[in-house]
């Protein structure tokens, strides 16, 4: 059985992200594809770090964050990782929560100007 191992161009599509995209996380060492010469493979280990940071962003989480947490499992393993994750995640549940408190205040502030916009416009039509 092969080890899935991709290129540059298919990480890039799989993940769909762009290759300046890609090249950055290489640069804060979020990845560290395999080099032969001046191509990159990404292997499992690389594809599996990925898919966690497109899964952290689409979370919230800032890139250093997920950086930092994925050295914890280089450095003191799994389970250490969890407990971190889990602080993570606390911490951003409260902020997103936070953020859903601010969206549906603006929604309604935004609905009720639409709805004194639309009594205006109405009122007019009716008298002319």
């Amino acid at each position: 059985m092969s080890e899935t191992r991709l290129g540059f161009k298919e990480m890039c599509a799989k993940f769909d992200v762009t290759p300046r995209t890609l090249r950055y996380y290489e640069y804060i060492e979020l990845l560290s594809p395999e080099r032969e010469g001046r191509s990159r493979f990404y292997g499992p280990r690389e594809i599996a770090r990925m898919e966690l940071v497109m899964r952290g962003r689409r979370f919230g989480f800032s890139l250093e964050e997920l950086r930092q947490w994925l050295m914890i499992y280089d450095h003191e393993g799994t389970r250490a990782q969890m407990q971190v994750f889990l602080d993570m995640a606390d911490r951003q549940m409260v902020a997103l929560s936070e953020q859903k408190e601010q969206l549906e205040a603006a929604m309604r502030e935004l609905g009720a100007l639409c709805q004194e916009t639309k009594d205006i416009l109405a009122k007019d039509e009716n008298q002319a």
